[in-house]
């Protein structure tokens, strides 16, 4: 058999156990997450639940920009919508968690649709601004509206609470922000089998050509922003959650350029990438603290050099993955699983 037939009966093998291979490799990543509270330490843990918020407000992101073709700079707005009406229902009603992040994700999904008006009329740079404003615009509303907010001095909340059980420790919130994050994968790698989601990948493509093939742009931008709105939302809630305070600095202009980072660097337009973009920035100003720790005591000043180096890696990573690999994280992946899938028959 020449090589070339046996790359293609590979192949075709390939293809027949592709469903029961992710199926199996999909019940492994469960059994993984649902042990690892049990396995990881308290600072795992805290990580853990930080990536899993990140990984449902990058996917949120990664609907409106990456596969809508959206600029977005307004996700830390949206958080904070989300987190403000988490605090301000539990210091005031007793409703379960479900229903304040409910609340939360529609109140930020409407937020949305505001936002996303101008989106008809304006696109690229100029949406960014739009957004940009409008997050500035929250975070003055954040800090003014006192007697919903509580002003600069913030709010601080209840415990999540659901059947009497209260959600106190980074270990409980663990069983409440993984499977949350994990449901909200499912539904968006859902999203896109459906017409509203082919409609936002063909605005992404040409948004012109779209309209003229009759797809009404106003209605399902504004429906990319809602959706992308809503994710910040809950993503805000259980941030207020964990954390159990809000104050208007939890959600400055760099969490919005974050999070645009991770859709970058995880590579825009793929569920893969969001979650790989997610867990790699989250993880990296982890890795800088560790660092500064490690270098401190053969060199003192380690500290204040480190300090403002977050925001110069930042900047790099974006300039650098779009030059180098526009694709991201995700298609680095892709490249290692062909290489090792068809390694026995290279020439």
């Amino acid at each position: 058999m020449r090589i070339g037939d046996a790359k293609q009966t590979y192949l075709a093998d390939e293809a027949i156990w592709t469903s029961s291979t992710q199926k199996t490799w999909f019940a492994l990543l469960l059994a993984a997450l649902l042990a690892f509270p049990f396995m990881a330490s308290s600072y795992l843990l805290y990580l853990g639940c930080l990536v899993g918020i990140a990984v449902i407000s990058t996917t949120g992101l990664n609907i409106l920009t990456g596969y809508t073709g959206l600029i977005s700079l307004g996700q830390a707005g949206f958080m904070g919508v989300g987190a403000y009406t988490v605090a301000w229902l539990s210091l005031n009603t007793a409703l379960p968690f479900p229903v304040t992040l409910l609340a939360a994700g529609l109140l930020a999904a409407a937020v949305g649709v505001l936002v996303g008006l101008p989106s008809l009329r304006v696109k690229g740079l100029y949406l960014a601004i739009a957004t940009l404003a409008a997050s500035v615009f929250l975070h003055f509303i954040f800090a003014e509206w006192e007697p919903v907010t509580g002003g600069m001095e913030g709010l601080s909340l209840q415990p999540a609470h659901l059947f009497g059980l209260e959600f106190r420790s980074d270990f409980a919130m663990y069983f409440i922000i993984v499977p949350l994050a994990v449901l909200a994968l499912f539904g968006a790698k859902n999203l896109f089998r459906t017409r509203v989601g082919r409609a936002f990948i063909a605005i992404r493509d040409r948004d012109i050509s779209a309209e003229i093939l009759g797809i009404p742009l106003l209605k399902y931008k504004l429906m990319s922003f809602a959706l992308s709105s809503f994710y910040a939302g809950i993503a805000g809630g259980l941030f207020a959650y964990f954390y159990r305070v809000v104050t208007p600095e939890s959600f400055p202009l760099s969490m919005s350029i974050f999070y645009l980072a991770a859709v970058i660097v995880g590579g825009m337009g793929t569920l893969l990438g969001g979650i790989l973009g997610a867990a790699f920035m989250t993880l990296v100003p982890e890795a800088l603290k560790l660092l500064t720790a490690a270098m401190t005591p053969f060199w003192p000043k380690a500290p204040v050099f480190m300090s403002p180096m977050l925001e110069i890696i930042f900047g790099a990573l974006i300039v650098g993955f779009l030059i180098f690999e526009p694709h991201g994280l995700a298609e680095i992946w892709r490249r290692i699983r062909r290489f090792f899938h068809l390694w026995p028959f290279r020439n």
